[in-house]
């Protein structure tokens, strides 16, 4: 057996780049497109809840009623879509979708306010969007819970109570998904990247000139993943200064260590993309392998719902997934200033996962080869 060859293995990361180099357009979408795409999504992926159309029912219709509402509008949160004396009027707002949120002031909101017992204000909402519903159901008994507070420093019987947030004090939703987006736009171009990466080759019919080669199986994949991990990486740090200038992130943690779990989750991305290439026999066939895999792998990361809410068995699961382990290493040290100490469990799980899944991805590219 030849011996393992440097020499042989820049010529075939030359030979990738050469390819890349006559394809602008797609070289421009391997360094490009991931930036659009954290735009786009660090936009379209919140779970903020901005001007609630929001129905009032305001019996009281005192100056403590208007400036409880006030203090919701206030806030932007909340804008007034309509009004009326008549409960039934907010129930059927929020049965025909006019009102998101519906608030009733009953007639005695003014005077049991200065009571101990204190006043009742109702609040409804609209539940066909739980996530919608939840966010601005917890906006509005903030806002209330506050400006009962407020109220109560005013009076003896009052208590100071004050709230805030240890981490991400804002209450961001951006700031703890946008992190989150730069592991998924990762994965999805190593995974379409590598997924067609040997299989291109097969489907051509240069594979077999390559295997007759000098060229050794396991050079052949290190050739063809090393472009593929540059660009990664370019795309990382791409992706993080526009998460850190344009949608002002905070990064509480070190940057070494979000590039060194970096590292180590491009070796899995990398390693599943090589996988799908290896046992498949056209790039359809690719394409439509790694789609299949990169929803269930989105799904079982904790980027859209918390792991700790999954029944017992997929809450299992996800710890195969190096992805819900990257995510909570950005996570952690863009908003909580985690370091090595705090994360070894996550590093150990991608440092066992990505060298796995290259040793089951060259075996099986050495069997579908020969």
């Amino acid at each position: 057996m030849r011996a393992f060859s440097a020499a042989r293995i820049w010529e075939m990361v030359r030979k990738e780049f050469l390819q890349l180099r006559r394809n602008p357009l797609l070289l421009r979408l391997l360094l490009v497109s991931p930036i659009i795409q954290l735009v786009l999504f660090g936009y379209a992926v919140s779970t903020d809840v901005h001007n609630a159309t929001t129905f009032v029912v305001d019996q009281s219709n005192t100056q403590e009623s208007r400036q409880l509402l006030e203090a919701m509008t206030a806030s932007g949160y909340f804008r007034i879509s309509g009004g009326s004396a008549d409960p039934a009027d907010m129930v059927s707002a929020l049965d025909h979708g006019a009102a998101l949120v519906g608030v009733a002031i009953p007639p005695d909101f003014a005077p049991q306010l200065h009571r101990p017992g204190g006043a009742r204000v109702q609040i409804l909402v609209d539940g066909t969007n739980s996530n919608s519903a939840t966010v601005a159901l917890g906006y509005a008994e903030r806002i209330v819970q506050n400006f009962g507070a407020q109220l109560a420093i005013t009076t003896p019987l009052g208590i100071d109570l004050r709230e805030r947030a240890w981490f991400n004090p804002n209450l961001a939703s951006r700031d703890y998904n946008v992190p989150a987006v730069i592991g998924s736009i990762i994965l999805m171009v190593c995974l379409l990247m590598t997924s067609l990466a040997i299989v291109r080759e097969r489907e051509i019919g240069t594979l077999e000139q390559l295997m007759v080669s000098p060229l050794q199986p396991l050079e052949l994949i290190a050739g063809k993943l090393l472009p593929f991990a540059l660009i990664g990486l370019l795309d990382i740090l791409a992706v993080t200064l526009v998460a850190l200038a344009w949608f002002k992130v905070p990064l509480v943690g070190n940057f070494v260590v979000v590039l060194s779990g970096s590292v180590l989750f491009l070796l899995s991305a990398l390693g599943i993309g090589l996988l799908v290439s290896a046992v498949s026999a056209t790039q359809q066939e690719a394409f439509m392998t790694s789609f299949l895999l990169f929803m269930p792998l989105i799904l079982l990361s904790g980027f859209m719902f918390p792991v700790t809410s999954m029944p017992e068995l997929f809450h299992w699961l996800t710890l195969l997934n190096p992805l819900r382990h990257f995510l909570e290493i950005v996570r952690a040290v863009f908003l909580k200033g985690a370091g090595f100490d705090d994360l070894w469990r996550q590093f150990l799980a991608l440092s066992l996962m990505g060298p796995a899944l290259l040793w089951l991805a060259a075996g099986t590219f050495r069997k579908t080869a020969g």
